[in-house]
């Protein structure tokens, strides 16, 4: 049978319920119990297999009823002898049969006796070494004895059954507490998960960022090593010349240019008339370039 099936609203249903009431009374529930708290229910079948009516287990109820067996088959035995030897007492009977009544009364005394020792020696082993005398003075001492244990026997029933209304009364406690079990566990689960989330959260930030800054020097590893397998030794070397070369013609045109900064130092120091001199070359220069054109162009017309 499934974990889902033996509560259904089917037979299961009705089957377990009849269970509760009969073999588990202190688990009064209802169908919307059962229905909720299907392996609760299964629990509860299982163990409805190993219990009779009474709550009992098989094995104990099966011993209680060999001892009550047991104990009735004596007294069943002495009050066959009882009645027969009363019947025996209130019949008219003759000389003839009142000696064989004798004889058999005697019988009979003999065979109480003998159960009444059989009695004491379950009760005190330890006398079975007295003697008849004794033992018969102890068997009318042992009716006092039978008679304090009934009594507690009376007593520990009512402690029974005081237990058991305490036992159905805790029982359906526990019951009651099993079932807000759940709700109170996934309440008590939401609350931790709502705690614990945003330490979660920082701690995966904190992963993610690591693992950034791998990947990021992975990058840099990737990027040295295609730089490495690009660049040999040989163009290395080559690049080096090249940069030599590069910062010598630098340094000449740095050279050349502190030459030209210098000079030019040097006309700023005339202020204006550097100025006055420079547009009078200036037109000087367009004025040549203007002749020289026209030299050419006269060149070409008379050639």
């Amino acid at each position: 049978m499934a974990s889902g099936d033996f509560c259904s609203p089917g037979g299961g249903m009705e089957i377990l319920q009849q269970v509760c009431s009969k073999q588990l009374p202190p688990c009064n529930l209802s169908k919307e119990d059962l229905l909720q708290n299907p392996y609760f229910s299964k629990l509860l079948l299982n163990l409805s297999q190993h219990v009779d009516e009474s709550g009992l287990s098989l094995t104990l109820a099966k011993e209680q009823a060999q001892a009550w067996k047991e104990v009735r088959l004596p007294k069943t035995t002495w009050l066959r002898s009882e009645i027969l030897h009363r019947v025996i007492q209130d019949t008219n009977v003759t000389s003839e049969d009142k000696k064989f009544h004798e004889i058999l009364e005697q019988q009979l005394l003999e065979q109480l006796r003998k159960k009444c020792f059989t009695l004491l020696y379950y009760y005190d082993p330890s006398s079975d070494a007295d003697s008849e005398t004794v033992k018969a003075a102890r068997v009318w001492k042992l009716a006092e004895v039978l008679v304090g244990e009934q009594q507690q026997c009376q007593d520990a029933k009512s402690q029974q059954k005081e237990q058991m209304l305490l036992l159905e009364e805790k029982s359906a406690t526990y019951s009651q507490v099993l079932l807000r079990c759940p709700t109170l566990l996934q309440r008590l689960l939401q609350e931790h998960r709502l705690k614990t989330q945003s330490k979660l959260d920082r701690i995966n930030a904190q992963y993610l960022e690591v693992k950034c800054r791998a990947m990021i020097l992975k990058l840099r590893m990737e990027e040295l090593k295609i730089l490495s397998d690009t660049y040999t030794v040989e163009k290395v070397e080559v690049h080096r010349l090249i940069r030599d070369r590069l910062e010598g013609a630098i340094h000449l045109q740095e050279r050349d240019m502190e030459k030209s900064r210098q000079v030019l130092n040097s006309y700023e120091v005339l202020g204006g008339e550097f100025d006055r001199l420079v547009k009078e070359y200036t037109v000087l220069r367009q004025a040549t370039e203007n002749k020289r054109w026209a030299l050419q162009e006269f060149n070409k017309a008379y050639s």
